[in-house]
């Protein structure tokens, strides 16, 4: 006698995969701090002739660029300090940084003060046609022809010639690490903005420089990361980001690297530095070997 199967209701949906994976798709060590940022700071670059370790970060107006260098000194230096003005919200409709400029971060006081030899440089956020940074100008800031100060104008590409034009540059000039910077919060990236970012992308692979992403407003992006932020390689919601961000950029998911910025916070928390260092350690790896090659 054959079994007599009922069906199912009309209204049976098919459930919804957890939030959360069972097990963290990416291994992170937490609690380590303390020897994570010991690792930053005693970095020294490979070549004697090299003073620092030069960062260049570009991406959309808006993503957290100057908000990542905030946060990335307080992570250094071990406090809240705050060396690069930052707009408050991804709504903001204009670039905040107008100008090239290099961020370095100091080590100790008064006559003991140093630089430590990694510093970033902050450049005008891309947009769409005749708006924002123009990708000449990143590509001529990546062989380091952009001299400190120099006011980026949409309209007006730097040219040989120009007094903000270094003809000469040194290798502590030229870029060693290209750091794309994207809002896992932010609505799809326009393609001409994404075209931008490509032709950059190629400069950089020419010149060897390699390139790395860092994924932004991660805890605004996601509730289970806003509630715990060691939840951030076990979200669901985050690696698909990621996956698609790595896609619509052209750089492998294991050069793309989820971090939350210091926002409204007034004193360190380890969770935050834990991903902001395991970034660091990668950006310093990455350029020391450029370095080392060249």
């Amino acid at each position: 006698m054959f079994q007599r199967w009922s069906k199912k209701p009309v209204d049976d949906q098919p459930q919804e995969p957890p939030a959360l994976l069972d097990e963290p798709w990416r291994e992170l060590r937490w609690g380590n701090v303390q020897e994570d940022r010991q690792y930053v700071q005693e970095y020294k670059p490979a070549q004697d002739d090299i003073k620092y370790l030069r960062v260049l970060l570009y991406g959309p107006v808006g993503h957290g660029k100057s908000s990542f260098i905030n946060s990335v000194s307080n992570v250094i230096r071990g406090r809240i300090s705050i060396p690069a003005l930052a707009s408050a919200t991804l709504d903001e409709a204009k670039s905040f940084t107008r100008k090239f400029e290099t961020h370095k971060f100091n080590k100790g006081r008064g006559n003991e003060k140093t630089i430590y030899p990694v510093v970033f440089n902050d450049i005008m956020g891309l947009e769409e046609e005749n708006k924002g940074v123009h990708e000449n100008d990143i590509k001529l800031a990546l062989k380091g022809h952009v001299k400190e100060g120099h006011k980026f104008n949409p309209v007006s590409l730097l040219t040989e010639g120009d007094k903000d034009y270094n003809p000469t540059p040194s290798a502590d000039d030229k870029v060693h690490v290209l750091v794309c910077v994207l809002s896992a919060n932010a609505p799809q990236i326009k393609s001409s903005v994404l075209e931008k970012m490509k032709n950059v992308r190629e400069t950089a692979s020419e010149l060897g420089i390699p390139q790395m992403a860092m994924m932004t407003h991660i805890d605004e992006a996601c509730g289970e990361t806003e509630k715990d932020l060691k939840n951030v390689y076990k979200s669901r919601y985050l690696k698909k980001k990621m996956t698609d961000f790595s896609a619509a950029v052209g750089i492998p998911l294991n050069c793309v690297f989820p971090v939350k910025n210091y926002s409204h916070e007034i004193d360190l928390n380890d969770d935050v530095d834990t991903l902001i260092l395991s970034a660091l350690r990668k950006i310093i790896d990455f350029g020391d070997d450029f370095i080392e090659k060249n």
